[in-house]
């Protein structure tokens, strides 16, 4: 399938699949209902991604919510953490924290993640400091990097500790890549579908272990 796939390509999309493969292990880790992950990529190495997660799940406290938004920061966070990991098996996969804010900036792409995560670390703020002055805002900016720096950690480091699963599944997702024939002019796309019923039946999904957002 993904035999005859440019080097180019197959590099880039295997960049891509494990960018979508760390948003679907990171959700399951902390205990999201996922579903199937699609991938794209043509030729001229534009890309379209995706990994279905329901954000539904109960919240009975303001304990709950902030856990709740705390695990989906760090969902969003791991997609572009992923991305930077080495395409090729290796021990001890290290995030590449410069390129990964990169990615999340714009750079590489992801800026609708970084969007969101930009929403929910204010609201995770204004639970955490309900009286604050908005008149504050050295004080804010103080509190929101403190908030973004911990789930940032906490979220590198459970990347790194699953980076072999990550890649893993970035690599199953890739070799099931075919070319889309197109009526009237060169097939130039390479796409994907794992359906949420075809994951579940991987032993590397099955192991993935069950987290916390607390370290």
């Amino acid at each position: 399938m993904t035999k005859k796939m440019p080097p180019a390509v197959r590099e880039r999309a295997l960049q891509i699949a494990n960018h979508e493969m760390a948003h679907y292990v990171m959700a399951r880790a902390l205990g999201f209902e996922t579903g199937g992950v699609t991938l794209t990529v043509t030729m001229d190495l534009r890309h379209q991604g995706g990994a279905s997660i329901s954000l539904v799940r109960p919240i009975s406290s303001m304990v709950a919510m902030r856990e709740h938004l705390e695990a989906r920061m760090m969902v969003l966070f791991a997609g572009a953490m992923g991305q930077t990991l080495a395409s090729q098996h290796s021990p001890n996969q290290r995030v590449d924290k410069s390129k990964a804010t990169a990615i999340l900036k714009g750079e590489l792409g992801a800026e609708q993640d970084y969007a969101k995560i930009r929403e929910l670390r204010h609201l995770l703020r204004n639970l955490a400091y309900p009286d604050t002055d908005p008149a504050s805002s050295d004080r804010i900016t103080a509190e929101l990097k403190e908030i973004t720096d911990r789930v940032w950690l906490r979220t590198q480091m459970i990347v790194e500790e699953l980076a072999d699963t990550i890649t893993e599944l970035g690599r199953v997702l890739v070799d099931g890549m075919v070319i889309v024939e197109q009526w009237g002019r060169a097939a130039d796309t390479y796409e994907v579908v794992l359906t949420g019923a075809m994951l579940e039946q991987l032993r590397s999904v099955q192991a993935i272990p069950a987290l916390t957002v607390a370290s």
